[in-house]
């Protein structure tokens, strides 16, 4: 592909809010993502279970088809990408609400964005934050994690490092872990259900679950490892 391109699924009604899903990839690739990665499989499950639970209240979800299935370097390929997806959300719906949803690259990609003006919050999924990702520019945001602790592919401690240092730099956030590893298959209810309360209270569309609100309120060690 020459640009990314978006799955797009309308609200039946009027749009009063968007989720970006954006799924994971490699360290280093040019080929485009196979159409059958399980990346992409999972992650478009997640978005269809939000958008069950979210359309009749105006949300509007896309799914995120990048050009490349690496992040490449300096290129940053899937963060370029989703800066492409909110500019192309902003001007289909205008200036509405919107939640960012990543896995693994995803999920430092989303990570990277969430500066932008629209952003609300961001659920990140098993996120690859390697050490000095920035996180100055999650001021303002609500950032809700959730990470595999058995995860072998992208270990859990880089998350850890990422909410901490986030934390430490002001940015509300917090950390849930749940048993199993990268691919969110083990206890997959659990990893749709958290985005789609991230999803839903970030849009505005719903109160916040009580245990991560909570967790989002502290500022503490504590806050950034909650078992599930």
């Amino acid at each position: 592909m020459t640009e990314p391109r978006l799955e797009v699924r309308d609200a039946p009604g009027d749009t009063r809010a968007v989720a970006l899903f954006c799924h994971g990839g490699t360290v280093s690739s040019l080929e485009p993502p196979r159409e059958r990665a399980l990346s992409l499989v999972r992650m478009r499950a997640i978005e269809q279970f939000v958008a069950a639970s979210g359309g009749h209240l105006g949300l509007t979800t896309c799914l995120l088809r990048y050009r490349v299935a690496g992040w490449n370097g300096e290129a940053a390929d899937a963060y370029a990408d989703v800066r492409w997806a909110l500019d192309k959300i902003a001007g289909e719906y205008g200036d509405v609400p919107v939640v960012l949803v990543g896995h693994s690259m995803g999920g430092r990609a989303v990570l990277r964005a969430g500066g932008a003006d629209a952003v609300r919050a961001i659920c990140a999924l098993a996120p690859w934050t390697p050490a000095g990702e920035p996180v100055k520019q999650l001021h303002g945001r609500a950032v809700a994690i959730l990470h595999g602790r058995g995860d072998r592919w992208v270990p859990a401690a880089l998350s850890a490092d990422f909410a901490t240092r986030a934390q430490a730099a002001g940015v509300r956030v917090a950390r849930f872990t749940v048993a199993g590893g990268h691919s969110m298959v083990r206890r997959s209810l659990l990893w749709h259900t958290f985005v789609r309360d991230v999803v839903l209270a970030g849009a505005g569309l719903a109160d916040l679950r009580p245990d991560i609100a909570a967790a989002l309120e502290r500022a503490d060690a504590e806050a950034l490892a909650v078992p599930l």
